[in-house]
Formats: C-alpha cells, structure tokens, sequence
C-alpha cells in the first residue's frame, strides 16, 4: 500500500513523495516576466518538502493571459529568470513543473484584489480575446472573437513554442491546461462551444484541439519527462449538453493513448450557472474515478488541507498524487508539516535542521 510519502516514478524522474504544489496564479508579473516574488514564492515550497512546484498558468501568448500580471513563455527572453527559480527549486531535491494556459473568453481581466473585472484597451487589456465561440461570459462582459481555423492552428503552435522555452527554461514537467473555463475546457464543452466546423459538434470534433496541443507539445518535449493535463472533470451544469465526467473518462483514455502520463482533476469554472457545492476533498472523487476507469494516474486537488487527508487519499487509491494550493499559501512548508504529523523520515534543508523535530 502506497502512502503520502512514497516516492513515485513516472518515465526518468522519481517524485520524493506524492506532494505537488499546485499551480496558483500570483497576479504579478510584468510583461509575462517572471521576478524576485515567484522566484521566492516558488523556492520556499521547494524548500518546504514538495516533491513537485509547479509554476501558475503561464499563458503561450499575450492574449492568452488571464491579466496583464500573468507569468508568460511566449518569447525568449522569458526564459532567463525561470531558469533561476527552476535551478533554485532543484537544488532543493524538488522538481519543477510549468502549467501552460490560453485563457479564452476570460483573458484581459484585472487581477483579483483589484475587481477581476473586464479590462479595456484603455484600461491595459486587449480587444483580440479570443474563444471558440463568440459567447460572452458573463452579460456585461464583451463577446469574444470567434477563433478562425487558422488562429486555432496558431494556438497549437504557441503552446509547442512554449513547451520548448520550458524546456530550455529548466522545467522538468509540463502540465497543459484544460480546466477551469480557459479556452481548451472552452473547447471542449458544448456550453461554450457552437462551433459547426472540425471544432465543434461531436465530441471527437470539440477535444480536437486537446488532442492536438499534446501531440504538438511532444514534438519538442523529450519522451522521457512526464506531461500532465488539467481538466475540469464536469461544469457542474445539470444539463446532458454539457461537460461531464463520463467525457473526461473518454477524453483522458484518448490522452493516455497520446503518451499523457497524468491526469490533474479539477472541475468547474466554465459557465456562471455552475452549481457547486464545495467541501473538504470534494473533487477527489473525481480523480478516482478517472484513475479507475481510463488506467491513467491521476491528481486529486481541492480543499485538501490536512496531512492525513491527504495521506488518506493515496493509502485509498483515489489518487496517485495530492495537487495542494491554498494549504501551501497558508503553510508553504506543509512537506516538512506533514512529515512530522505522520511520522515520516524525511530531509530537511540543513539550514533548517536544528528546528526539525525529534
């Protein structure tokens, strides 16, 4: 029985224990570079005992960024400061990992302390956001720009373009995203897509892109490193015509097809009309049942707070690794915390040493 704190291997790498630090946009970049914050940000949870840190969305071109603050990976000149923060988390026996994102329909936004409302051109936001269909997200927000095939094309080549950058940036993982609203879960769910051409109708016609973005990633990605997709496994819509577990068993059974080693699952986000109800560890059941039914390991996140939670959630074969975010903002040393409260032999930093507990 595998628990917490069992090293995982997946193709060359072998995670130190089955913690990730789940992506969590900081809001605070500037001309997608990275700076000092995400470097500090992302290096403590290293230092804290994640097996796995990976960085926010960070978006494969400008348009694709849900703020102006959002980390980017759309030029070279990004890759400097990331291969500091990567070198940095690496040193301290943790592996780093990059989510690549487009936000669709829910770009140009301002950050969440400051309203996430609509930004206009005048206001430092862009009018080329772009969706699969032009449906607006909320009623007083614009419509965005139906993409055309050949804008489709080019988001494909952004995230290859981008996959290459991380690779070159240091990263060890990338993490695709397909959840939460942002164009690819957009894409794939027929609330936010009415598309009549390759890229809507049918399933296999709406998950196209999906399919396509792995296939285009793992042109540049080494087979050897693992690649990881996010999605939201239902829009919490009651509604045959929407996006729904069974989907996202099929979809991740093509993926794992298509050399996609993990899946994260997450939920939601796409339409105001989701009807949630959240609690602690509420989405795990999820991984399970993507674990269970398309044989792919999977991630399981939300409200995962507590080390013997998270620990109870691998020793029960719901999941394979535990994608925790908010527990990080409140502890980023949560690895260490964990640690200690089950009982498990784990090195600290030797700077730290004289606080371990004995």
């Amino acid at each position: 029985m595998n628990h917490l704190f069992n090293p995982l291997t997946i193709k060359s790498l072998t995670f130190k224990n089955r913690i990730v630090v789940s992506p969590m946009c900081q809001y605070s970049a500037t001309d997608g570079f990275a700076n000092d914050w995400h470097l500090v940000h992302l290096g403590s949870r290293a230092v804290g005992g994640a097996a796995l840190v990976i960085a926010e969305a960070t978006a494969v071109n400008p348009e694709g960024r849900i703020t102006p603050h959002d980390l980017g990976l759309w030029q070279d000149e990004h890759i400097t400061f990331l291969q500091r923060i990567t070198a940095f988390i690496h040193q301290q026996g943790s592996l780093a990992g990059v989510q690549l994102a487009h936000a669709g329909r829910k770009a140009s936004k301002s950050s969440p302390w400051t309203g996430n409302q609509h930004l206009s051109t005048n206001e430092g936001g862009w009018d080329n956001v772009m969706a699969p269909s032009a449906i607006a997200l909320n009623p007083d927000t614009p419509a965005p720009q139906e993409l055309t095939t050949e804008q489709i094309k080019q988001v494909v080549l952004d995230f290859k373009s981008a996959a290459a950058r991380a690779l070159k940036a240091g990263f060890k993982v990338i993490e695709i995203h397909g959840a939460h609203g942002y164009l690819l879960h957009e894409f794939v769910s027929p609330l936010t897509n009415t598309r009549t051409d390759d890229y809507g109708g049918s399933f296999e016609n709406r998950t196209r892109i999906v399919r396509e973005v792995v296939q285009a990633v793992q042109e540049v990605w080494p087979t050897d490193l693992p690649l990881f997709v996010r999605l939201s496994a239902t829009d919490w819509v009651p509604d045959e015509n929407s996006w729904r577990l069974e989907d996202s068993v099929e979809l991740a059974r093509q993926l794992k097809t298509l050399g996609v080693d993990l899946i994260d699952c997450s939920s939601g986000g796409n339409v105001p009309v989701q009807q949630i109800k959240p609690g602690p560890g509420y989405q795990t059941p999820f991984a399970q049942a993507i674990r269970n039914q398309a044989g792919i390991l999977t991630g399981a996140v939300g409200l995962i707070s507590s080390p013997l939670q998270a620990d109870h959630i691998i020793r029960t074969e719901q999941a394979d690794m535990v994608f925790i975010a908010r527990e990080f903002l409140r502890d980023p040393y949560f690895g260490l915390t964990a640690a200690s409260e089950l009982r498990q032999p784990i090195t600290w930093p030797v700077q730290y040493e004289r606080a371990k507990p004995r």
